[in-house]
């Protein structure tokens, strides 16, 4: 099509494109506007200028007699405060925040995009930078502010540059707030995702490879630093829990992945800026060797992601091992990532890339409701005093992008150096820049092939707390799964000696485990997938009611009794709601009687040498413990 044409529309929603002719009239352009955002014909104007003026109105002139060309920006109006978006909850508007954020809540109120508790609260913050009178700078008084003196944006530069130690990285609702904060208050800003795949409906060329054109063609990508970050500070909520996934690497000198669960809080030493509180570490099924890892299917995730969900908790990142020793008997590590050779590798830049695409970030500024993402990346590795360090990395939007698209691939003997790929004959991929300085200092662009990794990455600071937090106050270790290679299992083998060896009182503290929880839902034997939510709740809320009422249950009762069956059974177990003198012995020095039947036992009898019920006969052959 010789005349086809594409219209830009710029709408408090974002702009979209819109494929027209210049044949084509007014009204049949006008009907394709309502059709491309959703709402009715009448909802609103469209106009040739920003400031309302020039309105199209439905009548058959034609675009090019209305002097409409390609490439041309007009603007939607809503007719009212909402568009009439055909959905069910556009007829309620978002609640009205700051003066910086408020726009953003109108613009997208028909959207009605679900946005995280933590960017919810830090657009209702003020985020200004205040700063006391300078004694010296001031000739004002007390109530008088000047330049010196008067309060700063939480995206200042100088500001942020002048912190110890400095900030690279903007928080994320600073961006925004400088993206909103201009005369317009950010009505037409909007945060768009980068594509590197054809947009379709094209229609003036045959498909790819036999024809492309600069209106479905994706633009080339000069890869820049990004100048804000998602989060913005990892913390480990205490040492224990670094100190448990270590472990592993310990004993075996094998490397190890996991996933963090925890929360995402406000971080106050950065303006606006969010913390990744880290409460526990899962550790998924895995084959790993000394100088690999390979993450396997996990038939628990859904389980483990509800069972996180329920205690209030988020996956919020991923880490992983890299540690080889230096010293054995100093206990060192080689300091292997570092300035001279990489911190990420491409294939873990990639990597990082596929988990922040699979939890990407509510955005009420995008148009396509999502933006970014807050999931972070952890590496426990050696620092510059030999010594176990743990750092924390994000890859850039940009990175995010590449890998969606499937248009990064790692160097095989280079582990610094990613690679754009080429376009095939299946796939189209846009040509990607970088800029560097050439041995004489001057600016050069190259074509990312390869491509430096250094500009994908975003790095997060990793702390520990002065004074611990413990989300799950359990001071006793129950094991952790998929750690069978090591000979620590979970089953009621463990978790009697467990119980036995917990002397906390309170049954909240016995039961406060993130791993025994996982083991009570996930088990083959007793799974308490559908009757554990009280148990949940209680270990949430800290309440140590629902918890002894959750522990005078049928199924606390069963689980004691498969615990006292296999032969682990502590003698102090009355004091966690053992049934009293229905809790079974397994060995004893005098007769003892079956709380099942009414035989009188010799000592030593096992409890499988007798009849018992068949409720119980049944659990035990499950178990293997007899046929």
């Amino acid at each position: 099509m010789a005349d086809s044409i594409v219209i830009r529309v710029q709408s408090p929603e974002g702009m979209k494109k819109i494929l027209s002719t210049k044949r084509e009239t007014a009204a049949t352009f006008l009907k394709k506007v309502a059709k491309e955002f959703g709402c009715s014909s009448n909802g609103f104007s469209i106009y040739l200028n920003r400031n309302k003026t020039g309105e199209i109105i439905s009548q058959n002139k034609t675009l090019s007699l209305l002097k409409i060309k390609h490439g041309d920006m007009l603007f939607l109006f809503p007719c009212g405060e909402v568009m009439d978006v055909a959905s069910p909850q556009s007829s309620s508007s978002a609640p009205s925040t700051s003066s910086s954020s408020s726009s953003l809540s109108r613009s997208h109120s028909a959207t009605q995009i679900q946005e995280d508790e933590i960017d919810q609260y830090l657009a209702k913050q003020d985020g200004k930078i205040y700063r006391n009178r300078d004694p010296q700078l001031c000739r004002h008084g007390p109530m008088g502010k000047c330049v010196h003196c008067v309060p700063l944006e939480p995206f200042d530069e100088d500001y942020l540059n002048h912190l110890d130690p400095p900030v690279k990285h903007m928080s994320f609702h600073a961006y925004i707030r400088k993206l909103t904060g201009g005369a317009d208050k950010g009505k037409f800003a909007a945060l768009e995702n980068i594509s590197c795949k054809i947009r379709s409906g094209c229609e003036g060329h045959p498909p790819w490879p036999e024809g492309i054109c600069t209106k479905c063609q994706p633009s080339a990508i000069t890869l820049s630093r990004q100048k804000y970050r998602h989060v913005d500070n990892i913390m480990f909520e205490n040492h224990t829990i670094a100190d448990r996934f270590l472990d592993f690497w310990r004993k075996t000198g094998n490397q190890r992945v996991g996933f963090l669960y925890g929360r995402y809080t406000e971080h106050k030493d950065i303006p606006l800026g969010i913390r990744a509180e880290v409460a526990a570490i899962y550790e998924p099924p895995q084959i790993g060797t000394q100088n690999s890892l390979e993450l396997l299917e996990d038939p628990k995730e859904a389980a483990v992601e509800e069972i996180a969900s329920r205690l209030g908790l988020c996956k919020v990142g991923w880490i992983f091992t890299d540690l080889l020793s230096e010293d054995t008997r100093k206990g060192t590590v080689r300091y292997t990532r570092n300035k001279d050779s990489y911190f990420l590798s491409a294939e873990e830049c990639i990597m990082a890339g596929d988990f922040q695409n699979r939890k990407p970030n509510p955005c009420r500024l995008s148009p396509d409701g999502h933006f970014g993402s807050k999931f972070v990346t952890a590496v426990a590795t050696g620092g510059p005093d030999n010594q176990v360090h743990f750092e924390g990395y994000q890859v850039s939007n940009q990175c995010m992008a590449l890998v969606r698209d499937e248009c990064l691939l790692p160097c095989r003997d280079a582990p610094e150096l990613g690679y754009a790929k080429e376009s095939t004959t299946e796939q189209y991929v846009p040509d990607v820049f970088y800029k560097d300085k050439d041995k004489f200092g001057n600016d050069v662009t190259f074509l990312a092939r390869p491509l430096p990794v250094e500009y994908l990455i975003i790095n997060i600071t990793t702390t520990f707390p002065k004074d611990p937090v413990f989300t799950f106050a359990s001071t006793c270790r129950f094991p952790i799964e998929n750690r069978d290679v090591l000979g620590e299992t979970q089953d009621f083998h463990s978790l009697a000696s467990y119980l036995s060896q917990n002397p906390s009182p309170r049954f909240l503290n016995v039961v406060s485990d993130f791993h025994l929880l996982i083991f009570l839902v996930t088990n083959e034997v007793m799974p308490l997938r559908d009757s554990i939510g009280l148990l949940l709740d209680a270990v949430r809320t800290s309440n140590e009611d629902l918890a002894q009422t959750w522990r005078r249950s049928e199924q606390w009762a069963t689980i004691e009794q498969l615990c006292g069956t296999v032969g682990g059974h502590p003698s102090g177990m009355d004091d966690y709601g053992t049934m009293g003198d229905t809790s079974i012995p397994v060995s004893s020095s005098a007769m003892w009687s079956c709380p099942h039947c009414t035989f009188m036992n010799q000592p030593g009898t096992e409890l499988w040498q007798h009849r018992i019920g068949p409720f119980n006969l049944v659990l035990l052959e499950e178990m293997g413990i007899c046929e």
